[in-house]
């Protein structure tokens, strides 16, 4: 894509940080701000950035964004969705949470639960949970990925394959229209599917973002959850597969009108 080399930087920034602000990037560049300003609309016209007051956020298209941006992304539709996800589980149960930074979102609203034990792959899920005296938190064995603290490997594929439990709260990077679920990394698909043969009742959580992104490896079909919370859902398409294989819809921010 035909960029200029201050613009790739501001990318890389905002991938990085999830935002870039104009006067930061002014006052870095010794350039004027309107010089910015323009880098960023040109930007915003490939699809790259978004603008917000005073710069811009990293656009939900762009692949495989850095995880401190992907935390950056979304904030209130994740938000809703952990809040609705977590509002569908009940006390005093077993669950799965996978590698991702909505199903953070679920354990965040989780830490109020009762009784209940949580295995995850994901060492920020592990992070806001362990410290809560009513949470059983189970971290699995493997190799964690510095970029998100995300664990994979064989060895939390086996320790995944122990456990029979009643909840999997189950994150993505991208949906099909047609049905079919993407990630990036085939390992952390692997613990993924792992997780979806081992429980009992599957929840996606995904905002409307991963309907705009495309991903490598497929992880599965949408006939494989039971439960599909979203903040909206604009993809009539995907409402009528998910209708088609009985798949319940929540939207979020669509229930707090």
């Amino acid at each position: 894509m035909d960029m200029s080399p201050r613009q790739h930087v501001i990318v890389a920034r905002a991938k990085k940080s999830g935002r870039v602000n104009v006067e930061d990037l002014a006052g870095e560049f010794n350039v004027s701000v309107q010089t910015i300003r323009k880098d960023l609309n040109d930007l915003c016209a490939k699809s790259l950035l978004v603008r917000i007051h005073g710069g811009a956020t990293i656009s939900p298209s762009v692949e495989n964004m850095a995880y401190a941006a992907r935390r950056f992304m979304a904030v209130e539709a994740k938000q809703a969705i952990g809040k609705a996800a977590a509002a569908l589980t009940p006390n005093s149960c077993s669950i799965f949470i996978n590698i991702g930074t909505t199903t953070e979102a679920v354990a965040a609203a989780l830490t109020h639960h009762q009784h209940i034990m949580v295995i995850t792959n994901n060492l920020n899920v592990a992070t806001l949970l362990y410290p809560r005296p009513n949470i059983e938190t189970i971290v699995v064995g493997g190799v964690v990925r510095s970029s998100d603290g995300g664990v994979v490997g064989e060895t939390a594929i086996d320790m995944i394959r122990q456990f029979r439990v009643d909840l999997a709260i189950i994150g993505v990077s991208a949906i099909d229209s047609d049905g079919h679920l993407y990630d990036y990394d085939y390992r952390e698909v692997r613990a993924a599917r792992a997780i979806l043969e081992n429980a009992r009742h599957a929840i996606l959580v995904s905002d409307g973002s991963k309907f705009e992104r495309t991903a490598p490896v497929r992880l599965g079909h949408i006939s494989e959850i039971r439960t599909f919370v979203t903040d909206r859902l604009a993809d009539e398409e995907f409402r009528t597969v998910c209708e088609k294989h009985d798949v319940r819809i929540v939207e979020a921010l669509s229930a707090q009108r």
